[in-house]
């Protein structure tokens, strides 16, 4: 929604006050024009990149639309299956807990949390760095050297649709300035043709420079913008899960392994302590 909004209020803006100084819209209905500028930036867009990418880019531009962050309620989805999981870890044999993670789909604790099976990067992440802790072989500081570079791996993977769309931001004033000589090209072959029809032909032309501009700067360059704070918040529910797991294998208390968690969230997000025991202690979804 913020999306929309503020492009109304761009265009509003701008298209207002280039009448309110006495431009006329139809002069910007080159539709050629936006054809030529739109169509040449699909095609690099699409040279550029892979299919996957290409994919993901239109489900990162989606959830920029709908601001699909992590919100309170997910950060304490994620506490109360790790509070479950530690506990089980703490009190069971290694084979109890095993069932849960080979298949935790099936798995009592994790079918109280659809949200996180339903995101199969979370649920594996958690998954695999269980199985290696109660395999107990593994040093903390080791397993917390590999949480690292996984994320950095998952974050880079989530900004490949930012650096995509910004590439498209960077190249389209250029690509304005193309489809603006094309259209000095056309008028040039109207030079005996009466100034007025000069002059139309001129200002079409000078439209592929205005678009190009404000597509870079006023849409996809915000959009890109939106793209990459929406994936990073993503990222960061995994670096929750890699400060509770450390904190559990360097001998903290489940519970207090969760507020090593839980400090890592964003003050306007995080969750408060009573919350977190609400959700984990006193008869929450994962209690």
């Amino acid at each position: 929604m913020g999306i929309i909004i503020g492009l109304v209020v761009a265009l509003a803006a701008m298209l207002g006050g280039f009448v309110a100084m006495g431009g006329h819209l139809e002069v910007l209905v080159q539709p050629f024009e936006y054809v030529i500028i739109l169509g040449t930036s699909l095609g690099t867009f699409i040279i550029s990149n892979s299919a996957k990418t290409i994919k993901d880019t239109g489900k990162a531009m989606g959830e920029a639309l709908k601001n699909k962050v992590p919100k309170q309620k997910d950060y304490l989805e994620v506490l109360g299956l790790l509070h479950n999981l530690m506990r089980e870890m703490r009190s069971k044999s290694r084979s109890e807990v095993e069932a849960h993670i080979d298949d935790p789909k099936e798995s009592t604790i994790f079918q109280a949390y659809p949200n996180i099976i339903k995101n199969t990067a979370m649920l594996s992440f958690i998954c695999d760095y269980a199985r290696l802790i109660i395999i107990g072989n593994a040093r903390p500081h080791e397993i917390e050297s590999l949480m690292e570079e996984e994320i950095q791996t998952i974050h880079h993977d989530l900004l490949k649709p930012k650096h995509a769309l910004q590439d498209v931001t960077d190249g389209l004033p250029a690509i304005g300035i193309v489809a603006a000589v094309l259209g000095v090209i056309k008028a040039m072959g109207a030079l005996d043709q009466p100034p007025e029809v000069l002059g139309h032909l001129i200002g079409a032309a000078l439209v592929g420079t205005f678009a190009g501009i404000f597509f870079s700067y006023g849409v996809f360059g915000p959009i890109a913008a939106k793209v990459k704070y929406v994936r990073e918040k993503q990222v960061r529910v995994f670096v929750i899960v890699k400060s509770t797991l450390i904190a559990y294998m360097n001998g903290a208390m489940p519970q207090v392994a969760l507020e090593y968690g839980r400090k890592v969230i964003s003050a306007a997000d995080r969750p408060t302590i009573d919350q977190v025991e609400n959700e984990t202690i006193g008869g929450g979804s994962g209690a």
